[in-house]
């Protein structure tokens, strides 16, 4: 089963413990850059409006961008539909010492594809790779999945999970506030038709993705403070377990250090 994250009691507490995680946040990413053995992948799936955007902003936005790389998964461009339906994620993997955060991600592939066949003929896939292909790409991400971890790369995995409802409120409030009418396309309104086309192929991924290695969490997001606030705390908590302090410098690298404090003191 995913992990259900839980929320905060109050939009209070919630904002209370999301400047708290977030200040963990930029120490632990900076224990991270400073030891380069580990990479974090951070991924956002769900819904139209389940506030992806919204979360990598307030949870993710004052990292520091040297050592962090974002990517926006859209419907794939011509070329990348002539490649192999990872190809584009693992351009923008994280190196080791990184942070990559995941607007979307590969997860597209066993999700809008599933709901819409049509987009499968696209990429123009050989009869061979089309036989079994969703049970198929399940097997290959976890294995994918697998292979990052293995190689220093931790995968952390949220599907911010919205109601119908909520959902239909928050695409009105993008037609009526100017601020983000920016935001509004018709055709995250005509997807709705297909919500529980998009439900069952989300609960085959979950359940088939979710893997010791590199488990879901599920965060309740019809309220967007306290959901924001268990999506900091995971990242942060994830961060920690990584490393809690600064390197320790080598011998050579005291011994050089000393050479340069000798050196400009000198010039004083």
């Amino acid at each position: 089963m995913p992990t259900a994250l839980g929320a905060a009691d109050s939009d209070e507490a919630a904002r209370a413990a999301l400047q708290r995680d977030a200040a963990r946040i930029r120490q632990g990413q900076s224990f991270l850059m400073a030891h380069e053995t580990h990479g974090l992948l951070v991924l956002f799936q769900g819904m139209d409006a389940s506030g992806k955007d919204e979360a990598i902003r307030d949870v993710l936005g004052s990292v520091d961008p040297r050592g962090a790389e974002f990517k926006q998964f859209q419907r794939p461009t011509e070329k990348e539909l002539r490649h192999d339906y990872l190809w584009t994620a693992f351009l923008a993997m994280p190196a080791r010492g990184q942070l990559g955060i995941f607007n979307r991600s590969y997860y597209e592939a066993v999700l809008v594809e599933r709901v819409h066949p049509e987009r499968l003929d696209e990429a123009n896939l050989p009869d061979e790779a089309k036989a079994d292909v969703w049970a198929r790409r399940l097997r290959q991400i976890c294995d994918v999945e697998r292979y990052l971890v293995e190689n220093g790369i931790r995968v952390l995995k949220f599907f911010l999970h919205v109601s119908k409802e909520e959902q239909r409120r928050r695409l009105l409030t993008r037609i009526e506030r100017p601020e983000e009418r920016w935001q509004f396309s018709m055709a995250d309104v005509e997807e709705r038709s297909f919500w529980e086309d998009y439900l069952a192929a989300y609960d085959d991924a979950l359940s088939h993705t979710n893997t010791t290695h590199a488990p879901w969490h599920v965060v309740p997001a019809d309220r967007e403070g306290p959901a924001r606030a268990a999506v900091a705390a995971a990242v942060a908590t994830t961060l920690w377990s990584l490393h809690t302090d600064y390197p320790a410098p080598s011998d050579d690298e005291r011994a050089e250090m000393a050479r340069a404090r000798r050196a400009l003191e000198g010039e004083g």
